[in-house]
């Protein structure tokens, strides 16, 4: 069910990609007008309800009739043999897989598709398959916009929704992935290290063996003896002001050290101050050193 007063969030800059591909979309569709009224549907809370039944989205929009409107969209899924492609392709990056199978959705993971071939997001609004029961022959019609809206607040609540709608589950793409992973871990143990077999070797053994296929000298890792071309040397500050402080967020100070909320805030300032002041001091430095300062 969705809730009965939708706030539809305007679009600020700063939406997730698959958010922001879906208001793309919408924005992209020439009749405006319609849309608008479909928004005001929306926003009204006429969309009486939302479910995702397999790779179709079925609804009910109260129009103008006693009995509310009953309506279907859906996307062409992809095939088994695409979705094994993507699948194979997520697992050897690692940190697609790792988001993935912690339920995260990694930033990037259009490119994915892309790869394969394939388009997460439909390239117009012509693409999705939408039918509803109201008399109105224009598709879409404002009961079927009103939900492309609130499709875009579902994307912000669950990403892994557009993957449902290509013809896979969040929980079926985390068991292909464990699959393809535990595979590629056989293989691994199949192999033989100076002629010793290693077929009964643990996960973890496999694992240490697949570091230990491209050998790491820490002594010379650092060092680079052939002459750099000075064109190609470009000594830049990052790209934004974040630090990696400001990755880490506040510390969790443990409570006989924090002692009250109020307390605990302020010490928590004056520590991540201080290691501000100590990161600007060590980039500097840094930053003059690189440049032969």
């Amino acid at each position: 069910m969705v809730d009965s007063n939708p706030v539809i969030a305007p679009n600020n800059g700063h939406e997730e990609w698959w958010v922001q591909g879906w208001l793309d979309l919408l924005n992209s569709y020439r009749f405006k007008k319609r849309l608008e009224r479909a928004r005001n549907y929306a926003r009204q809370g006429n969309v009486l309800s939302i479910e995702f039944r397999g790779s179709k989205v079925l609804a009910k929009v109260q129009g103008t009739e006693v009995e509310p409107y009953k309506l279907s969209l859906s996307l062409e899924p992809f095939d088994d043999e695409a979705w094994d492609g993507v699948i194979e392709s997520m697992a050897e990056r690692v940190e697609y897989a790792a988001k993935l199978l912690a339920g995260e959705m990694p930033a990037s993971i259009d490119e994915v598709f892309t790869s394969n071939g394939l388009s997460l997001f439909p390239f117009n609004l012509t693409e999705v398959r939408s039918k509803c029961s109201c008399p109105d022959k224009a598709n879409p019609c404002k009961h079927i916009g009103a939900v492309y809206y609130l499709l875009g607040d579902r994307f912000r609540e669950d990403p892994f929704v557009l993957f449902q709608l290509r013809g896979r589950t969040q929980a079926q793409i985390v068991a292909a992935l464990r699959d393809v992973r535990s595979k590629q871990l056989e293989d691994v143990k199949s192999q033989t290290v100076d002629g010793i077999e290693v077929a009964q070797a643990t996960e973890s053994d496999a694992i240490a063996l697949m570091q230990q296929q491209v050998p790491v000298s820490l002594e010379q890792f650092w060092n680079y003896k052939a002459p750099l071309d000075p064109d190609l040397v470009v000594i830049t500050p990052p790209p934004d002001a974040n630090t990696p402080l400001d990755l880490l967020g506040p510390i969790p100070l443990p409570t006989d050290v924090a002692g009250s909320a109020d307390d605990g805030q302020l010490a928590n300032k004056a520590i991540m101050k201080y290691l501000e002041e100590g990161y600007q001091t060590a980039a500097q430095q840094a930053m003059m050193k690189a440049l032969g300062s």
